[in-house]
């Protein structure tokens, strides 16, 4: 997928004019290709070039970042966020019951493993891979990156709709599977598996 460049990015008082009209069709595109619910507390957000260019300018606009340098230097850190050949790219966000409950759930997800959430088509699953295992990295608690490797057989499985696809969970008492994956998330994952590879 193509690396993100100083010359995508908008300057920050023309991106914060059209902030509001950004984050408008961002949350439409979301729910449409990219957000996934499994079960009441997680949420799978697929990342690609787009959506890391939506973090990134937020990004800029809060730490009011216009220097070149510095700048590059945020682009340096989210291309790496970008998926690689044969892989897809997620945020897993982690939601809690109430504030009181927060503490609790959170440490229930702090022995969480990559190979505890999955891609599953048809018969086949494909375990996600926790990028965020660090011990530091877990402080964080609420949000975390995951990768999937799905190579040239995954790629071929997802897009044979005929075959359902579905994101699980199975973490002791959580043990949650999302909705079928619909054909619009399919297709659009599929398109991330296309400009990852080179096609």
């Amino acid at each position: 997928m193509r690396p993100l460049t100083l010359d995508d990015l908008l300057p920050l008082q023309e991106y914060a004019e059209k902030r509001r009209e950004f984050f408008g069709s961002l949350s439409r595109y979301l729910d449409r290709y990219r957000r996934v619910r499994i079960g009441p507390e997680l949420t799978l957000l697929f990342e690609n070039r787009q959506t890391l260019w939506f973090r990134l300018q937020e990004v800029l606009r809060i730490a009011r970042l216009a220097e070149p340098t510095h700048v590059q230097e945020e682009l340096n850190l989210y291309n790496r966020l970008l998926p690689g050949p044969g892989q897809l790219q997620a945020a897993l966000l982690i939601e809690t019951p109430n504030e009181a409950q927060a503490a609790e759930r959170l440490t229930f997800w702090q022995t969480f493993r990559g190979e505890d959430l999955y891609l599953a088509i048809g018969p086949k699953k494909f375990p996600a891979q926790l990028l965020t295992c660090r011990p530091e990295d877990r402080c964080i608690g609420a949000a975390h990156w995951v990768q999937f490797h799905l190579g040239v057989a995954g790629r071929r499985l997802l897009a044979n709709f005929g075959r359902p696809a579905h994101c699980g969970v199975q973490h002791g008492s959580y043990q949650h599977e999302s909705p079928p994956l619909s054909e619009d998330v399919r297709q659009s994952l599929l398109d991330d598996l296309k400009l990852s590879d080179g096609d």
